[in-house]
C-alpha cells in the first residue's frame, strides 16, 4: 500500500525523525510565496521568518542549500511589464532585473544573521551535462564546506523555450541529488498531497505519508499553479520521482505561514515522501549498474588496501590507466591481479590522469599548471565490488 494512515488529521501529526536527522536540507521557495501577487513587491516579512528558520537549522550543524524562484516576478513589476503570459524575451529583461534585488534581499537577510549567502545561477545543461554537472556540485560542496549558504535559481536570463525547467520544483529535486541531500522540502501554497485536489473536492483527505510515487498516486495530483508560479502538485510529484531516485526523502507542507520549516519541527501537517535508500547508497548504485565504464584504472596493492578501508584513490597509487575517459566519467577500478574492485567517477580527464598517476597530490600543480584535486577518485563517487 502507497498511502500510509492517509486519515491522520493535523492536531494529531507529530514531526518524523527524519527531519531531525536530516544532515543536508534543500528548500524550495516559489514566486508566488515570494512576490505579492497585487503589488509584485518582495514578501520581506515572510522571508525573513524564512532566513530564522535557516539561520537555526545552520546553527543545529545542518546544510542549508535554498532553490528560489521569484526574479521574473519581481523584476516585472519594476518594468512595469503587462499582466499574463510574457514574451521570452521580456522574461529574460524580467529575471535579469529581479535577480539583482532577489540576491540583494537574501544577502542583506543572511547577514542580519551572521550567515553569508553565495547565488548560483543554473540551466537544464547544468544538470544534465557532466563535466557542468561536476563543476556545479563542486561549487555548493565547496559553499556548504565554508558553511555558506548557496541560493540556487534557474538562470532566466540565458534560458530558452527549449532549454528551461519551466519549473523550480524540478529544478530544486535535480539539486538535491546533485548535492545527495537528505531532505528536499518544497515549500507551496498547501499543505501536502490530497487524495483529489481540495479547491474541487471539499471531502478530498490530506495524505501525510507516501513511501512509494505509483500512478495512483499521480492521479491524485492537479496541474494547476498561479500566474506567478508554473508548477502544480503535477511537478512537485514529478519532483519526488527524482528525489526519491536518488535516495533523498521530500517534503511537501505550505509556506504560507510564517516560519514554515519551524513548523515542520513543530509537527504541522505536511505530506512526506520517503526514499527506500540513502542518498549515499543510492549513488553507489548509479555508479555500479547504470553508467556505462568509458575507461579503466588499475592500482596497486597499497592503493587496494586504502580503498576498502574507505579512502578516496589517489594518484599515487594507480599504476596504469586505459581508455580515453573525460573528467566526470565512469570507470572501473582494477587490481593489479586483474580483479575488478569496483567503479567509480574519475576527476581528471585520461590526459591529465596520465601525467600525475603514481605522483603524490602534492606535485599536481607543477605537473598541471594549477592546483587540481587532490584525488583521483572520491570516495563518495565510488561504489566498491567488495569491502
Amino acid at each position: 500500500m502507497t498511502v500510509i494512515s492517509h486519515a491522520v488529521s493535523s492536531s494529531s501529526q507529530t514531526a518524523r525523525p527524519e527531519w531531525a536527522s536530516a544532515r543536508r536540507i534543500v528548500v524550495k521557495i516559489g514566486s508566488a510565496l515570494l512576490a505579492d501577487r497585487q503589488t509584485g513587491q518582495l514578501k520581506t516579512e515572510w522571508l525573513s521568518s524564512v532566513m530564522d528558520d535557516v539561520a537555526e537549522l545552520a546553527r543545529a550543524g545542518k546544510d542549508i542549500v535554498l532553490v528560489s524562484s521569484g526574479a521574473i516576478a519581481l523584476g516585472r513589476h519594476s518594468l512595469k511589464l503587462p499582466k499574463g503570459p510574457l514574451a521570452l524575451e521580456q522574461s529574460q529583461a524580467a529575471a535579469a532585473v529581479g535577480q539583482i534585488s532577489l540576491a540583494h534581499a537574501y544577502l542583506e537577510m543572511a547577514r542580519a544573521r551572521g550567515l553569508i549567502a553565495a547565488q548560483i545561477l543554473l540551466t537544464l545543461g547544468d544538470t544534465e551535462e557532466r563535466r557542468r554537472y561536476l563543476n556545479a556540485r563542486h561549487t555548493i560542496e565547496t559553499l556548504l564546506a565554508l558553511k555558506a549558504i548557496p541560493v540556487v535559481n534557474e538562470n532566466d536570463t540565458v534560458a530558452t523555450t527549449e532549454i528551461r525547467y519551466g519549473d523550480n520544483d524540478r529544478l530544486s529535486a535535480r539539486v538535491a541529488s546533485m548535492v545527495s541531500a537528505d531532505t528536499l522540502v518544497l515549500l507551496s501554497d498547501i499543505d501536502g498531497l490530497y487524495t483529489a485536489p481540495p479547491a474541487t473536492h471539499p471531502d478530498a483527505k490530506h495524505i501525510p505519508l507516501v513511501t512509494e510515487i505509483t500512478p495512483e498516486i499521480e492521479a491524485m495530483a492537479g496541474d494547476a499553479g498561479t500566474e506567478l508560479s508554473k508548477g502544480g502538485m503535477k511537478t512537485k510529484v514529478e519532483a519526488g520521482k527524482i528525489a526519491l531516485a536518488a535516495g533523498t526523502n521530500m517534503v511537501i507542507t505550505t509556506g504560507k505561514v510564517l516560519h514554515p520549516l519551524r513548523a515542520i519541527a513543530a509537527g504541522a501537517p505536511v505530506t512526506w515522501f520517503l526514499a527506500k535508500s540513502d542518498p549515499v547508497t543510492a549513488k553507489k548504485r548509479w555508479i555500479a549498474g547504470q553508467l556505462e565504464p568509458a575507461g579503466l584504472v588499475v592500482i596497486d596493492a597499497g592503493a587496494e588496501k586504502a580503498l576498502l578501508s574507505g579512502k578516496s584513490l589517489l594518484p599515487a597509487g594507480v599504476a596504469r590507466i586505459e581508455g580515453d575517459f573525460d573528467r566526470g566519467d565512469a570507470v572501473v577500478i582494477r587490481g593489479l591481479d586483474g580483479r575488478e574492485l569496483g567503479r567509480g567517477l574519475v576527476t581528471y580527464g585520461h590526459e591529465e590522469a596520465r601525467l600525475i598517476i603514481g605522483k603524490r597530490s602534492s606535485e599536481i600543480a607543477a605537473i598541471l599548471g594549477y592546483q587540481g584535486r587532490d584525488t583521483l577518485i572520491h570516495r563518495d563517487d565510488m561504489a566498491l565490488s567488495r569491502k
